[in-house]
């Protein structure tokens, strides 16, 4: 199958959501498309692991040809499922503020029953799969902040 859609790792002001919705749109299958569904990660106030205090900023860091890699074979597994027209799948890697979009992902389908389902799939795959670290600078100290969904997230 051929993707406009593409993934990327970008600096920060790098890559717009206009962008990322742009591209799964002017894919030659796109008359076939009755949904687009996007999902934008921003930075939050509240911090992982340290409930008293604030975020003041997060680092993200990556191996980045791996990470390339591991973004194109999601977004290619995910772009085969049923309904599904285009992927496109895009996270910023660089020091970010309170309110900053981190990921960007934008998915073009036959229907919305078949695009929901993916699009979340999509952002816990790019959490656990994808070789993307994130720090968190707090009021209280920085940590590195572990990958795996808590049970907020899975609620």
């Amino acid at each position: 199958m051929e993707f406009l859609g593409s993934v990327g790792i970008h600096p920060r002001g790098g890559i717009s959501l206009e962008q990322v919705i742009g591209e799964v749109r002017r894919h030659p299958g796109a008359s076939r498309a009755g949904a687009l569904a996007t999902f934008t990660g921003i930075v939050r106030e509240d911090p992982v692991d340290a409930p008293n205090s604030k975020v003041q900023y997060l680092v993200y860091e990556t191996f980045e040809e791996v990470a390339i890699q591991k973004l194109r074979e999601l977004r290619d597994d995910l772009a085969n499922r049923e309904g599904i027209v285009d992927i496109s799948i895009h996270h910023v890697v660089d020091k970010l503020g309170v309110g900053e979009e981190s990921l960007m992902i934008a998915i073009l389908g036959s229907r919305r029953r078949f695009v929901f389902p993916i699009l979340e799939e999509a952002v816990e795959r790019v959490k656990k799969e994808v070789p993307i670290w994130k720090k968190e600078f707090t009021s209280d100290g920085a940590y590195w902040v572990d990958n795996t969904p808590t049970r907020e997230d899975r609620d």
